[in-house]
């Protein structure tokens, strides 16, 4: 889209965003020309930077900067453990968390054959390039969404990796401090399943 009112040019390319409508576009590019020329063009210059420089790490497909994210790079991290998640924004929340010291496989999405994603639309392939690597890959936690095609991409893994490693799961079930009269009857199904001694 070129030409027209540049305000209106922002507005539109604004409300594409996910979850960003009409109204939402309208307040923030308001917004950027009350802040001046010097942050728009500051903006513009992160979004240039962020689309013609950032590619995909060449071993755990997240977004980098270089041919290795940092995290992949990070000799600190255990190397021998991959936690393999659907998107960018996956790594982003484990991170978050603090709960995670391994490394990263990004699929880009998961299963969904009535949509058209096969295992040849998502990063299997790099995944199992990864076996045998310079370290030893010990354990592999598919971390997965709970929808039915988050966990038909999980067995799917499961099948592929588990000749050659131990392949885990994230643990389903009741949130911390939640009440039991609040749960859904799948939640409780699988935290029953997953139940542990204690």
């Amino acid at each position: 889209m070129s030409g027209g009112e540049p305000l209106e040019r922002v507005i539109e390319l604004l409300s594409r965003l996910p979850g960003v409508g009409r109204k939402t576009a309208t307040r923030h590019a308001y917004h950027m020309l009350r802040k001046g020329e010097g942050y728009g063009l500051e903006l513009a210059d992160a979004l240039t930077e962020l689309v013609q420089e950032t590619n995909l790490c060449t071993r755990c497909q997240n977004y980098a900067r270089a041919s290795l994210c940092s995290r992949c790079a990070d000799g600190r991290r255990d190397q021998a453990r991959i936690c393999v998640v659907q998107g960018p924004q996956d790594v982003t929340v484990l991170e978050n968390s603090g709960a995670w010291n391994g490394v990263y496989h990004v699929l880009h999405g998961v299963l969904a054959p009535l949509d058209g994603v096969g295992p040849e639309e998502l990063k299997i392939r790099e995944l199992l390039a990864r076996f045998p690597g310079e370290v030893p890959i010990e354990e592999v936690v598919v971390a997965t969404g709970a929808s039915v095609e988050g966990e038909a991409t999980a067995i799917y893994l499961a099948g592929l990796l588990s000749p050659m490693v131990e392949v885990t799961r994230l643990a389903r079930g009741l949130p911390a401090g939640g009440d039991l009269e609040y749960v859904d009857g799948p939640t409780l199904q699988r935290a029953l399943e997953g139940r542990q001694p204690l």
